[in-house]
């Protein structure tokens, strides 16, 4: 894969994080509309500050650094981002106008325990940990890779914190 080729494909993912953005709007809407209540407010710049991070860093870092596309590793690892897009795509269905980028809780509204939410409390944050270092690593963008999963993982803590006393005050 030339580096030309895994730009574009950033820019894909770019692209569709950007739709994602006008979905998370909408079910915003709609979530308020019914008396949705939003937290953790604060968390959400570095939240999009790490994922453009991820984006922007990944091609950095395959351009800058020269990083080889090496087959037996990165076409496993166009699998497994592809498998990415199909569970996040599930986690979305699954929601349905609930989800969002945000954290908004429709007050006594339950759980969702229907498609991924039946075996996972949180299936699309295992998405964004694989994609966070699949993506890079799909040409060898090591550094970027390791950067973002460190990172992310302490905002996840923040975030599922967050999630978490938003879901229990809300079904309380």
């Amino acid at each position: 894969m030339s580096r030309r080729w895994y730009t574009a494909l950033v820019v894909l993912v770019g692209v569709e994080r950007l739709a994602e953005l006008v979905v998370s709007r909408r079910n915003a809407a709609w979530a308020f509309a019914r008396g949705g209540v939003e937290t953790g407010r604060g968390h959400l710049p570095a939240m999009m500050v790490l994922h453009t991070g991820l984006l922007a860093g990944s091609v950095a870092e395959v351009w800058l650094a020269r990083r080889p596309f090496v087959p037996r590793v990165g076409g496993p690892l166009l699998a497994v981002l592809a498998g990415c897009q199909a569970v996040r795509y599930w986690c979305i269905h699954a929601l349905g106008p609930r989800w969002n980028t945000r954290v908004i809780v429709v007050p006594g509204m339950p759980p969702v325990r229907t498609g991924p939410y039946r075996l996972l409390d949180h299936p699309n944050y295992a998405v964004v940990v694989l994609e966070g270092a699949a993506l890079p690593l799909v040409h060898s963008a090591w550094i970027t890779a390791a950067a973002f999963t460190v990172a992310d993982a302490a905002l996840l803590r923040v975030r599922l914190r967050t999630e978490r006393e938003a879901l229990r005050k809300a079904t309380a």
